[in-house]
């Protein structure tokens, strides 16, 4: 098992210049901190694979608006969300593909469960979504049997999925200041006179925004969800030692947006 001493994250020579090797480290990135043996040591696998997938998010963007011809389509893809606490874990992915400039629906929302959610927005943003929530999925369900309310009359179940909420509002906050900090580091190096980053993503999100009014503009907004468990608090802090590196669609039921 490595330890904190002998972690290394070199930039493989051309690696600026394309982007799947930068997409491959993450993904090793996030796998190591599934498997890390101690809190510190998630921790540094952390923080690399956020500035990392920011930094890849902000590249593929200008390289889409401002680069030679290449492929970054505004399209869909729908993930399917298992139980138990299936309506926490839709938030999870919901949250993330929100910071990760996406849109998401909600699919088939009833009595606290999500059937799936369908992340939509340029594909670029939409696999760094799905690759994120499929780690930090893993990260929580391997802390989450773990968990109990510190007070034994309290529902366990209720205290677990209110956790996941905590947890889930936390790596959004997260993404969203690697999202700033990339985004701001990239425009201090953009020549004299080209587009700045901040107005291409303004245009980008505009992009999305009237794509997804002509596809979905008719859905209801979901219900903002009612925690009732204590983990909240105790969910989010786990968040901090994570690694961040229907109906309208097939006819299988009703669907609903949450925090656009």
């Amino acid at each position: 098992m490595s330890t904190t001493h002998d972690i290394e994250f070199g930039t493989a020579p051309g690696e600026a210049a394309v982007p799947e090797a930068r997409l491959d480290r993450i993904r090793k990135l996030l796998a190591k901190a599934e498997r890390a043996g101690t809190p510190d040591e998630a921790e540094i696998y952390t923080d690399k694979a956020v500035e990392l997938m920011a930094r890849h998010g902000v590249d593929e963007a200008l390289l889409a608006a401002t680069g030679p011809p290449r492929t970054d389509p505004i399209g869909q893809v729908r993930i399917d969300i298992d139980d138990p606490y299936s309506g926490a874990k839709a938030r999870l992915l919901g949250w993330i593909s929100s910071a990760l400039r996406c849109r998401w629906i909600m699919h088939d929302p009833r009595a606290g469960r999500v059937a799936a959610v369908t992340v939509f927005g340029y594909a670029s943003d939409r696999e760094r979504a799905e690759l994120l929530y499929t780690s930090l999925l893993l990260q929580a369900s391997a802390q989450l049997g773990s968990v109990r309310p510190p007070d034994p009359r309290e529902s366990v179940a209720a205290y677990r999925r209110s956790w996941i909420y905590g947890f889930a509002a936390r790596v959004h906050q997260r993404l969203l200041a690697a999202e700033q900090e990339a985004v701001s580091e990239v425009a201090t190096t953009r020549a004299a006179g080209a587009p700045s980053v901040e107005l291409v993503l303004a245009d980008r999100g505009k992009e999305v925004d009237r794509a997804y009014d002509d596809e979905f503009g008719d859905l209801r907004r979901a219900r903002r969800p009612q925690v009732s468990g204590s983990g909240y608090r105790h969910g989010a802090i786990a968040a901090d030692r994570a690694d961040l590196g229907g109906s309208r669609l097939d006819g299988r039921g009703r669907a609903a947006e949450l925090d656009r």
